[in-house]
């Protein structure tokens, strides 16, 4: 794993792997580039895939100002990424938080973004969905196992994820937390708990639609887990009508969020990046 060092001096972990044109994957709020070893495994072959964890989260450095767990800050650390590997445009492969990092490079730096290719996320989150997520936050798991915690979580999410198994979910799970001997350790910084709920306190989220619309002109693509709780099919329907063009890539027996291991994403992916232009 490599590390860069951000304008503010914390030493941020990120990989780069194959050769090609340069797709960066961007992680989820508590997640980290682990997530895309799907897109790596799978297309390294024919693209650089480069990893980001965020500040933060998995190898990177915790900042000690959580209010700088935010996204204009993340988004400045992927410019700073992109400079440091001295690359003018890349198309920017964003799940759930990093789709809306995604977002705001089209308002902060557009003419760094070659294409767009979002896993479960749009302009709109779902409050019900943000509610969830704010409900394990940056609390470590009662569980003294992975096995235990995977096994409530199959539990728990069978009606958004039917027929994914415990070990399934045992090898998703092991993204975020680590055992100890002491029990289950969050693999992120727990005061990210802090920074989003003095975000969501500050008031109304911000209308994030005219920023979507700064991504015409751009290749863009959405997967979407048919089930999730944080991109609804309304907000995926108001994306297609003001993209017509948009590439929409149902992911069946899925919520937020698509693994990207799924044949249907596989099969989208490789046909997105051999359709970026030259």
């Amino acid at each position: 794993m490599k590390h860069f060092v951000t304008s503010d001096g914390l030493s941020l972990a990120y990989e780069d792997e194959g050769e090609g044109t340069p797709i960066l994957c961007i992680p989820g709020l508590t997640r980290n580039g682990a997530d895309f070893l799907p897109v790596a495994d799978g297309f390294r072959d024919v693209a650089r895939i480069i990893r980001i964890d965020l500040r933060g989260r998995g190898a990177s450095q915790y900042d000690d100002n959580f209010l700088n767990y935010n996204v204009l800050t993340e988004a400045r650390d992927v410019i700073e990424l992109l400079d440091h590997l001295g690359l003018p445009q890349v198309t920017v492969f964003g799940t759930s938080r990093g789709g809306l990092i995604a977002l705001a490079l089209a308002a902060l730096a557009r003419d760094r973004l070659r294409a767009v290719l979002l896993n479960d996320i749009g302009p709109h989150v779902d409050p019900e969905g943000m509610a969830r997520i704010v409900g394990f936050l940056g609390l470590p798991p009662v569980e003294k196992t992975l096995d235990a915690l995977a096994e409530r979580h199959a539990r728990e999410t069978a009606a958004s994820f039917p027929g994914v198994s415990v070990a399934k979910w045992r090898s998703f799970l092991a993204g975020n937390v680590r055992e100890t001997p002491e029990g289950l350790e969050l693999c992120y910084d727990s005061r990210l708990r802090d920074a989003v709920i003095t975000q969501l306190e500050e008031g109304p989220a911000p209308d994030l639609w005219p920023v979507f619309d700064l991504f015409a002109g751009l290749p863009l693509a959405v997967l979407h887990g048919v089930n999730s709780d944080i991109l609804t099919h309304e907000t995926v329907a108001e994306m297609r009508s003001r993209r017509p063009d948009l590439t929409y890539v149902p992911v069946k027996d899925r919520g937020h969020i698509p693994f990207l291991d799924e044949p249907e994403c596989q099969t989208a992916i490789r046909a997105f990046i051999a359709a970026l232009p030259a």
